[in-house]
């Protein structure tokens, strides 16, 4: 991708997974977002399927999104940059991954295929030697379930790096995605809601790397 850690850049968060379906590029999305009002923010898509530059291509995102062969050295320009990458990436780009960023989040929904996948990720992770990541817990369904509650519960028994916030589940998201907004954009009762959901994680992400 030809993105090194001698660049200007304030922060490069990496978002990846090792299933599909966990809120991957929702993530990227609303993190760049979020970000954007400390600085100037890039998203990178280098996922194949260019998820974030098709939600980008419907409407107006807040920042700058392109892919990895459009870079160039544009990064230089910019305060932070989110990547958001291929699901299931194999061991030789993981390591890349991680070479490249000061931080990877890997989303998770609270279920037990995805906890499957994160597994794998983690342990992959651990034999590389980092344990610069984070797991985000996403799309936690409402009370009455507890799910979302149960897995932050053996995470946190496992010993492992999670996030203190968590991403409802929200059909706002869907609408953002159509309508190429970024959440807090569109007119959903639940918007502004599915918002603070990612404005408590970028706070936390902020205090993280401030406190490093």
């Amino acid at each position: 991708m030809g993105l090194g850690r001698a660049h200007s850049c304030f922060m490069i968060i990496t978002v990846a997974s090792f299933k599909g379906g966990v809120g991957k590029t929702t993530t990227a999305i609303h993190l760049a977002a979020f970000l954007q009002g400390y600085g100037p923010t890039l998203l990178i898509d280098a996922d194949p399927n260019r998820s974030a530059l098709t939600w980008a291509g419907r409407g107006e995102l807040p920042f700058q999104v392109v892919d990895e062969w459009q870079l160039g050295d544009q990064a230089q320009i910019y305060n932070h940059v989110v990547i958001d990458t291929p699901a299931r990436p194999d061991l030789e780009d993981l390591a890349l991954l991680v070479a490249a960023c000061d931080l990877l989040i890997l989303p998770t929904t609270p279920d037990i295929l995805a906890l499957d996948a994160l597994v794998l990720m983690t342990d992959s992770l651990h034999y590389i030697g980092t344990r610069n990541y984070s797991i985000l817990l996403t799309v936690i369904p409402p009370h009455p379930s507890r799910s979302g509650a149960e897995v932050r519960s053996v995470l946190t028994d496992a010993h492992l790096p999670l996030f203190k916030a968590g991403i409802r589940r929200y059909g706002a998201y869907q609408k953002a995605a159509q309508q190429g907004q970024v959440v807090y954009a569109i007119k959903d009762s639940k918007a502004e809601s599915a918002w603070q959901d990612y404005r408590a994680l970028g706070r936390e992400l902020l205090h993280q790397w401030q406190n490093y």
